[in-house]
């Protein structure tokens, strides 16, 4: 008996939000993605019960926090963390071939839901548990945990309890929006978090004493004369100018833009109905932006094992010296992606490094070969696992009825002139994403928001941008769902 039958009573019983039976409209999509944007927005400003105030080791995530979304100390403290880190389990073991599942197969696909939803819950689990038991990233109220009388112990539980509930709720929420709404669950939480963060950057007024955060109060001190800039360029190209900043966020903007447009249109014909063609877009990002989130996040862990295990075990030098929960020195220190320009301008006297400058060098190198070769991997992984590969792609245009003018209506040779330009598009998009993540994370962006999230944020919101007009294309020209299968 293989792992199939022997899990199988188990994933095919894992809840799960039921697909809609017919054409959804798309106000209802819209309603349906608005409602659950609301609700999350809802969920991250409900701080945990039990939760001290101050005393805390700075958020868990930290820098991660823009491309994993939820909110420190709230329901949503591990946000989608969970599921992504379900997901580079499952591409690494699907890209092995360890599973045997067959997408195709509809008793396949529920294993592979079921499978997915077990694997959230078990990292749920397995990142929760040392957030709350393990070191001070989310210390307890002990007054009140004495005035419950559960101790310290029991209201830590109630705390991890509250975790997994919202863990298992943005799951859900991400589900909905992808049966129900439009686009994605996960990307439609990064948007709404580094908007957050965009908007902060803009126009955020600091209290009375405060130093400046915004960029437009700030260049509205700089003009009256409340602020000086001194030394006059430094200040004027980082904090408080951050003309900087500024000029890094409109570049990202543009060549991400420019990016979704740069595409090999492969032209097909309808087989059945004469006149009407279209054709195949193959865009230089193919595999999309997100599989820097998986990147990210294996960063991310790699970081947080480093935590637990400095605060259990004193590290040898060699593998990782820690101050103030963070690594100064040692391998995990130079597996630490680069998040701002205080990580790396040693030769700026607005920043204090405290690395020599030849580690820095080998820290950025480490950042950029990492994210390089890891966005090239795992968008292959990506465009294999979701159906963009060429096989599938040959499949969907030989189901719609399309076939490529001059060739034989065949999906072994539509298949064939696929391979000419997926692969190749996959690992260079990949590469390239890769590339400009961390050159935008070096540079720095406006409110703090990590180049790999700005990156996210622009991308995602071009393709709901694009879904959208799909939508209302569809909308009014019913006979196109007939023609492209959503009815």
């Amino acid at each position: 008996m293989g792992w199939k039958e022997t899990a199988e009573p188990v994933l095919t019983r894992m809840p799960t939000v039921e697909r809609p039976e017919g054409h959804v409209p798309f106000k209802r999509k819209l309603a349906w993605t608005a409602g659950i944007l609301v609700m999350y927005f809802f969920l991250t400003n409900i701080t945990m019960f039990g939760l001290a105030t101050g005393g805390a080791e700075g958020d868990f995530y930290g820098r991660f926090r823009s491309i994993l979304a939820g909110s420190q100390g709230s329901i949503l403290q591990l946000g989608i963390g969970p599921i992504v880190t379900a997901s580079i389990v499952l591409q690494l073991l699907g890209g092995a071939n360890l599973l045997g599942l067959d997408t195709d197969d509809p008793r396949d696909q529920i294993l592979y839901q079921g499978l997915q939803k077990l694997l959230v819950i078990v990292m749920i689990c397995l990142t929760g548990l040392p957030m709350v038991f393990a070191g001070n990233f989310l210390p307890v109220d002990s007054q009140l945990a004495s005035s419950l009388g559960v101790g310290v112990t029991g209201l830590k539980t109630v705390l991890f309890a509250q975790m997994f509930v919202g863990g298992v709720l943005i799951l859900f929420m991400d589900e909905v929006i992808s049966k129900w709404g439009v686009g994605s669950g996960i990307g439609l939480f990064i948007i709404a978090g580094v908007s957050q963060q965009l908007v902060a950057g803009l126009f955020a007024i600091p209290a009375l004493g405060t130093q400046v955060t915004g960029f437009f109060p700030a260049w509205f001190g700089i003009i009256t004369g409340s602020i000086e800039l001194d030394p006059f360029f430094q200040s004027l190209l980082f904090d408080p100018g951050n003309i900087l900043a500024l000029f890094t966020t409109a570049l990202i903007f543009a060549v991400v833009v420019y990016t979704e447009s740069v595409r090999v249109e492969i032209p097909l014909s309808h087989a059945r109905v004469k006149g009407a063609r279209g054709r195949f877009p193959v865009k230089l990002i193919y595999a999309s932006v997100l599989p820097m989130i998986l990147v990210r996040a294996l960063q991310a862990n790699i970081q947080f094992l480093g935590q637990i295990l400095n605060n259990y075990v004193t590290l040898p030098a060699f593998i990782g010296v820690y101050s103030q929960g963070q690594p100064v020195s040692g391998l995990f220190y130079y597996l630490a992606p680069i998040q701002s320009r205080s990580d790396w301008m040693w030769f700026s006297g607005a920043f204090t490094v405290g690395a020599e400058p030849w580690q820095i060098i080998i820290r950025v190198l480490v950042d950029l070969t990492f994210m390089i070769i890891g966005g090239a991997i795992f968008a292959v992984f990506w465009v294999e696992t979701t159906g963009m590969g060429p096989e599938a792609t040959a499949k969907q245009i030989q189901n719609s009825g399309m076939q490529i003018p001059g060739f034989r209506k065949n999906p072994q040779v539509i298949e064939k002139v696929m391979e000419r330009y997926i692969p190749q598009v996959t690992v260079i998009g990949g590469a390239l994403v890769g590339a400009l993540a961390v050159i935008a994370n070096m540079l720095g962006t406006l409110g703090g928001v990590s180049g790999t999230g700005l990156l996210l944020t622009v991308s995602i919101t071009y393709k709901l941008y694009e879904e959208i007009a799909e939508e209302q294309l569809m909308e009014m020209h019913p006979m196109m769902r007939q023609m492209f299968g959503d009815d």
